[in-house]
């Protein structure tokens, strides 16, 4: 999926960018981006709908604009037909608005019409009356033959859709249309142009109609009362006959009516029938002039259709017409019986006798060529078993045996080689039996007449190839080569003895039951070189070549036959010296590749090998033909002339082919110039559209090049030229490399892996030698674009059919091996061990996958490397790849056991090591079995014969993977892995005394993680005792002092410690006091953290900590706070490894992350002793109070949990005092954020010192930093719960703090806690108190309604509320006024998005209605209260306005210039709300208001928000701007 969308997305980029190269007036340009963009249309199945509506603009102006070249025209005209596949009704609708009535239209909107009718059927039907009935008005504008022709051509294309659509309308989508109809249409068209354009008209005109003759009286012939006047047109069709040019075309239309006459049942008259005959035939047996080869074949196509419907009158026909003396009217009905019979007519068994009696009338007929296709027609008719009359044979006796040979050429009577080689073969046997009792020759070469024998070089050329299908087991392939054994005498005297000596061989492959097919060509192709050298005869060899090449259209392009003859030709060629012959063959070839079928298989193979001998001639006229082409068809010409020319893709093949066959000694010298450049810049010019380079997804372009490049690799390699350096080496890896990276990873339906890695394999090997990181970097790329897709059945899923999966598998075994014989060839050309562990160190990472079908390939993949045939270099350490390899020979799929066993025993012997290797292999083949254990024991002894061969130097290595595979392997892995690490440490333990230490390193080293795995562990337990068996001494070490993190055994002396109970309460009170005394100074050191990883591992056993308490709790917040945001101060800890968990990331050293998880296990112990409760953030207060942002939110939380306990609070509140005063900010902020929560207890101002609390916090009010501010002002608002009398007492100081956070903008957290705080307070206080701060606080407080923090706005709300009951007297008119510019803000957030803040607009709307008078109002906001559904916004502001306009028209139009602010709102709904109630407003203004709006202003903004991108505000500006336009118009005013 991801790949399909990355291809989308390029592909849409490709035509967004020759999208604008369709403004430029460049025509030439213009034909290129149409050529261009027809091929992206075709092949790609969605596009995006701007970009189709973009091209069917662009495409129908250019289609239409007579200023630009015709053929450019014709592309755009291509082009918008092909957008009907994306979106047909839109092009329809394009070209259908430029087609209008009483309109001579342009002649291209025309062709568009009728290409739409052509090539969408179903699709053009239904809007195909409206096009007839349209075009029906335009005929009598025609005046210029052009556009008689495109009408005409209309016409036909018309056509045959409406009879494809009477025919088969049942599978149309939709219900039957009346087909009547539109014939009538048809009807009235083709009269008018049979009356009035027919008679007088141009070949041309002629042509025209001629083509649309065929279609339009095929459709007519449905209708019954059409049918006479169809029929009477025919006539005139066949007068036509009279021009070559002309002639196939009638034949194509006659052929056309004849067919729907047979469909419709149509009874032809008979003057008309005979007419038709005798024209037809005239056709065939054409004079003076010979038949043009496609007019012929129709007119045999139609003889078949009356064959089948009239086939009495026809044989009449035929026997009356041989009757005549005339030798070509014979030689044409002969032939057209021909056809028949191998047609097959089943019509025609019931007129057998009438055949035979037709052809005897021509039995005494002397003329040869009539009894040449007369002895042609008997055998053919014998072959298909339709003689009835024996007898017929006898009237041949000189004739028809002696002109067997002629029927082996042609390749009409391939099917009957079997039955000619077999009477020939015979026929020479009687012959050589014959040769000692008379003189007569042989019948081969003397018959009666002049009959034309096969030339010898025919003979060969045909035999030849025939011969090939022997391969196959074919009867006709042995016969060839029987046959030819027979003849060499005929073919070439010379050829005799050199036959005799070299057939006995030549025979030899047939005579095995299963004969190799490239052995077998490569044997005829040799026979055919050395015949040919033998000959000697540069006119034998050319005529040869050119009998090769006339038996080009007799095998199909896939054939065995038609690929061997390719390479015969070419052989041929190379075997002539006449050079000039050679180079205008070649010539020939490129410039006319399509008369070898399959033009890139055949010059490639031609060319090929005829370089053998002719290397310099064949990159002449290569070079020179690409010097001379410019390799660009235009599509549209193409579909006229039917002839493609060779590609540059082609050309790049040949090039491939022609480095693989040339001379090895020739090649070198020409290869860099001649052949790679040439190569590569084919393949840059194919990479590119419009000039510009591209990333080529052209699979055939992908392939080609990988396939040139392999063969150039090959060649190279072949050539054994040491001192030879291959220039273009990096630069071909480099292309083959991007091919393999560009494949998609969940696939594998394309072969271009598998092809490049060949290629990168033969290119591996070329000199100059690649550096140690280019071969790392090669194969580090082909081994992650192979080993990681997806299992082989999940790639066999992505096949549609069986053949399908067939080939995903036969490319993924043919991918795996190429991987595999790559990855051996550049490891072992290595003559260094280093750098061939460094190539095989890239398979570790997939040996050990945790995904089964990963590890499978690796294994294969290495099994492959490790083979015995290979000798590593000298100093190759074996024992890592051991501890590696060895434990999967208990891995979970058998295919793995096997290889890893393979693997393991490759090992010894790549070093050389004498091994037991059949007791071994028979240990292997165990590994077969699915039982664990039996795996298990297997491994066991196989590591028991091993062991004793390992290098002690290489024990070390081993560990180490063993270590590494104990920690990530399965289990049974694990097992194995645990069994060899022990087999080889007691058979090689005593002789580990030097290395003693680093393997105890080692094993400590992996120690974290195999505590993890129980098994693992044990067998970690089990090496270390087994160590110790042999060093005890040694083994016993203090393991004391180890840095942060703590290691396991670190942590479990720790543990250890804390679970003596005599000495647990002193180690943790030592703790305390070394805590305390590193916090001294409020810095937090290594050894504080220190002290607190060790309190956790000590807490965590369940220590007591009752007596503690409060100092370890106040110490330890201490740290956290101290510790926020720095960073781990030693380097210890990124040289130590840690447990990972599944999914785990490595985390950066975090102090405060460490602390944190102290205080939560000694708050998780003091719940225990109930001394804490919960949090109410449960496990989410430890982020939040480690993380930077949100500690002091952490603090509050854990504050809270801590206050029931009131003894053990007070003493942290003592403890915790000296934070608000601290030199540290962040303790600071940890300090007031504490009391913060801890002044809203009443009970702690009894008991507790709150009082320089209160003072402090009023100070850090005024704090710089923002936290430690919005901390301050929370404890201020929370006092008025715990403290309500110091609030009035200090009422001044307070409110001035609280105020002073409203200015903080920066920070709207500051802001909130304000606003909060106001909240609290003022709800203790009177007016006369606030009477002071009051217009300060409304002020303020009116800012943030519009705020996009909701927790702002909602709070700034409330607060408004509740100052409507502190106005008094004094600010009651002041808050009326304030209230008149709020009511729009508290208006329009009836509608906010936050449910709380439309609860509380609506609860601020009933408190503030009454200082304004408005008690009429309630009414229309009792709706607001009820609790149900809000009302429609526009309805309520409607009758909100019409009271309120009833009332008090000032505030109205206050509302009114408030609004406009509104209507750039962030907000949708405030938008459309701001739009709605300028609406009612404009509905409800007097009109006195009405005159002073501004209502340009208004205008333009409604304007604007008609393009909202918001339905709602669109909708709501259109219908303001409607109530604006009939206020005005009521009032007379302009806008």
């Amino acid at each position: 999926m991801t790949q399909d969308m990355e291809e989308t997305v390029e592909t849409f980029g490709d035509i967004n960018l020759t999208l604008g190269m369709l403004n430029m007036e460049d025509n030439i340009s213009k034909e290129d981006v149409y050529s261009h963009l027809t091929s992206v249309i075709q092949n790609n199945d969605i596009l995006d709908d701007a970009i189709v509506q973009r091209l069917i603009y662009y495409a129908s102006k250019d289609m239409r604009d007579n200023n630009i070249l015709r053929e450019t025209r014709m592309l755009a005209g291509e082009v918008l037909v092909s957008l009907a596949a994306h979106d047909f009704n839109s092009v329809m609708y394009e070209v259908q608005s430029n087609f209008r009535i009483l309109e001579l239209p342009d002649e291209f909107v025309v062709l568009a019409l009728a290409e739409l009718a052509a090539s969408y059927v179903s699709q053009s039907i239904p809007f195909m009356m409206m096009t007839l009935l349209t075009m029906q008005t335009m005929l009598r504008l025609a005046e210029e033959e052009r556009m008689k022709r495109v009408f005409c051509i209309a016409l036909e294309k018309f056509s045959k859709a409406i009879y494809k659509y009477v025919n088969h309308w049942r599978d149309f989508p939709y219900p039957r249309l009346d087909a009547n109809r539109l014939s009538d249409k048809i009807f009235m068209l083709f009269r008018y142009i049979m009356e009035k354009w027919a008679p007088v008209t141009s070949p041309m005109q002629t042509l025209a109609i001629v083509k649309a003759h065929g279609p339009t009286v095929s459709l007519l012939l449905h209708r019954e009362d059409l049918c006479d006047y169809a029929l009477d047109q025919v006539p005139w069709l066949l007068n036509q006959y009279k021009d070559k040019e002309i002639d196939f075309h009638v034949t194509q239309s006659l052929k056309q009516i004849l067919t729907a006459v047979v469909l419709y049942g149509t009874a032809l008259p008979k003057g008309l029938r005979k007419t038709i005959f005798i024209n037809l035939l005239h056709q065939v047996c054409r004079v003076p002039e010979p038949p043009v080869k496609e007019n012929e074949i129709e007119a045999s196509s139609c003889f078949l259709i009356l064959a089948h419907s009239n086939p009495a009158d026809l044989m009449e026909f035929f026997d009356e017409q041989m009757r005549s003396d005339n030798e070509t009217t014979r030689m044409g009905i002969l032939t057209l019986l021909r056809s028949a019979i191998n047609a097959e007519e089943p019509k025609l068994r019931d007129h057998i006798t009438s055949i035979e009696k037709t052809v005897k009338v021509v039995m005494g007929d002397l003329n040869i060529k009539v009894r040449e296709i007369m002895g042609t027609l008997i055998l053919l008719w014998r072959n298909h078993g339709r003689i009835q009359n024996p007898c017929i044979l006898l009237c041949f006796p000189q004739v028809l045996w002696p002109r067997i040979l002629t029927f082996v050429v042609p390749a009409e009577y391939t099917g009957t080689l079997d039955y000619l080689f077999n009477i020939i073969r015979r026929l020479l046997m009687a012959e050589e039996r014959k040769k000692n009792d008379t003189k007569e020759s042989t019948a081969l070469v003397v018959s009666t007449g002049a009959v034309k024998l096969p030339s010898p070089q025919q003979l060969l050329a045909r035999l030849l190839v025939i011969s090939m299908l022997a391969s196959l087991g074919k009867l006709c392939g042995a016969g060839a080569i029987g046959l030819l054994k027979m003849l060499p005498e005929i073919i070439h005297p010379k050829l005799v003895d050199l036959w005799k000596t070299r057939f006995p061989e030549l025979l030899q492959p047939l005579e095995g039951k299963n004969t190799s097919i490239v052995l077998w060509e490569t044997m005829l192709l040799q026979l055919l070189k050395e015949s040919l050298w033998k000959i000697n005869d540069i006119a034998w060899t050319i005529q040869l070549s050119r009998d090769f090449k006339e038996q080009m259209g007799s095998y199909s392009n896939t054939s065995l036959e038609k690929k061997f003859l390719w390479k015969a030709l070419g052989t041929t060629l190379a075997s002539c010296q006449d050079i000039d012959f050679v180079s205008s063959q070649i010539k020939e070839f490129l410039i006319a590749p399509h008369q070898l079928g399959d033009q890139r298989q055949g010059i490639t193979s031609i060319l090929g090998y005829c370089a053998e001998s002719h290397l310099d001639t064949v990159l002449k006229v290569l070079k020179t033909f690409q010097d001379r082409e410019k390799f660009f068809m235009n599509r549209c010409k193409g579909i006229f002339s039917g002839k493609k020319s060779l590609t540059k893709t082609d050309v790049m093949v040949i090039y491939g082919a022609v480095a693989l066959h040339a001379p090895k000694g020739q090649l070198l010298t020409r290869l860099d110039q001649d052949i790679v450049s040439q190569v590569l810049f084919l393949y840059g010019q194919c990479s590119q559209v419009l000039g510009m380079s591209v990333m080529s997804k052209d699979m055939d372009l992908q392939m080609s090049f990988t396939r040139t490049i392999t063969e150039i690799g090959i060649a190279v390699h072949d050539a054994e030229d040491k001192g030879f350096k291959f220039t273009y080496k990096e630069v071909l890896l480099g292309y083959m490399l991007k091919f393999i990276r560009d494949e998609p990873l969940d696939s594998l339906a394309s072969p271009v892996r598998w092809k490049a890695l060949i290629a990168i394999r033969y290119l591996s090997k070329l000199k100059p030698q690649l550096s140690l990181n280019d071969h790392l970097n090669i194969l580090e790329e082909n081994i992650r674009r192979l080993l990681p897709l997806p299992p082989l059945e999940k790639l066999k899923d992505g096949g549609e059919t069986d053949k399908d999966k067939e080939h995903i598998n036969f490319l993924y075994e043919r991918s795996m091996d190429a991987l595999g014989r790559l990855l051996k060839t550049m490891m072992w050309d290595n003559v260094k061990a280093e750098d061939c562990q460094e190539i095989f160190n890239l398979l570790r990472m997939w040996l050990v996958s945790q995904k089964d079908w990963e590890r499978e390939r690796a294994f294969q993949i290495t099994a492959k490397v490790l083979t015995n045939d290979i000798e590593a270099p000298e100093n190759f350490k074996i024992g890592s790849l051991l501890g590696l390899l060895a434990p999967h020979s208990c891995d979970t799929l058998p295919t793995i056991r096997q290889a890893a066993a393979s693997s393991t025993i490759g090992l010894f012997c790549i070093k050389g090591t004498h091994l037991e290797v059949e007791r071994l292999q028979s240990l292997q083949e165990g590994l077969q079995c699915d039982n664990v254990q039996v795996q298990i024991n297997i491994s066991s002894k196989i590591a028991k014969i091993v062991s004793k061969l390992i290098p002690v130097e290489e024990i070390l290595m081993f560990l180490e993977e063993t270590l590494d595979g104990l920690e990530s392997l399965n289990s049974t892995c694990t097992q194995a892995c645990g069994i060899w690490m022990i087999v080889i440490l007691k058979e090689h333990g005593a002789a580990l005394e030097e290395q003693l230490l680093e393997i105890l390193s080692m094993i400590y080293h992996h120690m974290p993680v195999l505590r993890q795995k129980e098994e693992s562990f044990q067998f970690m337990l089990e090496a270390v005792s087994q160590i110790a068996s042999f060093h005890m001494d040694a083994v016993v070490a203090n393991l004391l002092q180890k840095p942060l993190p703590f290691d396991r055994d670190t942590k479990t002396l720790w543990k250890a410690l804390a679970e003596n109970i005599t000495s647990s309460s002193k180690l943790l009170r030592a703790l305390t006091d070394k805590l305390e005394n590193e916090l001294e100074d409020d810095l937090a050191g290594m050894e504080a953290i220190s002290v607190a990883c060790a309190m956790y591992e000590v807490v965590s056993t369940g220590t007591p900590i009752t007596t503690l308490y409060p100092e370890v709790f106040t110490l330890l917040l201490k740290l956290v706070s101290c510790t926020l945001g720095q960073k781990m101060p030693t380097s210890p800890w990124s040289h130590r490894r840690r447990v990972m968990q599944q999914g785990e990331r490595q985390q950066t050293a975090d102090p405060c992350r460490l602390s944190t998880v102290t205080l939560k296990c000694v708050q998780a112990q003091a719940m225990k002793e109930g001394l804490a409760k919960e949090s109410d953030e449960g496990d989410n207060l430890w982020t939040l109070l480690s993380s930077p942002s949100t500690h002091h939110v952490g603090v509050c939380a854990l504050a809270r949990s801590t206050v029931q306990q009131r003894g053990i609070i007070l003493d942290i509140m003592e403890q915790l005092f000296s934070s608000l005063t601290s030199s540290s900010e962040n303790y600071r902020v940890t300090g007031t954020a504490f009391f913060s929560e801890l002044v809203k207890e009443p009970i702690l101002w009894k008991h507790g010192n709150l009082r320089e609390v209160l003072i402090l916090m009023d100070q850090s009010a005024w704090d710089s930093n923002a936290t430690l501010r919005q901390m301050a002002i929370r404890g201020l608002g929370n006092t008025a719960y715990g403290a309500p009398h110091k609030v009035k007492k200090h009422k001044q100081i307070i409110l001035e703090s609280v105020i002073r956070g409203l200015y903080h903008l920066a920070r709207t957290e500051v802001v909130c806690e304000s606003l909060k705080a106001l909240k609290k307070i003022l709800e203790l206080l009177t007016d006369r108190d606030v009477s002071f701060y009051f217009k300060e606080i409304v002020l303020q407080t009116r800012t943030f309604f519009e705020d996009e923090q909701d927790d702002v706005r909602l709070t700034a709300i409330f607060l408004f509320e509740n100052l409507a009951s502190l106005t008094g007297r004094r600010w009651k008119i002041f808050f009326a006024e304030e209230i008149k510019k709020s009511m729009i803000s508290f208006l329009l957030h009836l509608w906010d998005p936050n449910p709380k803040i439309r609860a509380a607009c609506r609860d601020v709307l009933i408190i503030c209605i009454p200082f304004l008078g408005l008690q009429e109002l309630y009414g229309v906001l009792d709706h607001l209260l009820d609790g149900q559904d809000l009302p429609r916004a526009r309805d309520f502001y409607r009758q909100f306005c019409v009271k309120l306009a009833k009332k008090n028209q000032e505030i109205l139009w206050i509302l009114h210039t408030h609004s406009f602010t509104f209507f750039s709102s962030n907000w949708e709904m405030i938008r459309s709300a701001a739009v709605k109630l300028t609406d009612a407003i404009v509905l409800n203004l007097a009109n006195q208001y009405v005159q002073l709006l501004d209502k340009e202003q208004l205008t333009t903004r409604l304007q604007a928000l008609r393009q909202d991108p918001c339905i709602s505000v669109q909708r709501a500006a259109e219908a303001a701007l409607q109530t604006l336009l009939r206020r005005c118009k009521d009032l007379n005013v302009l806008l």
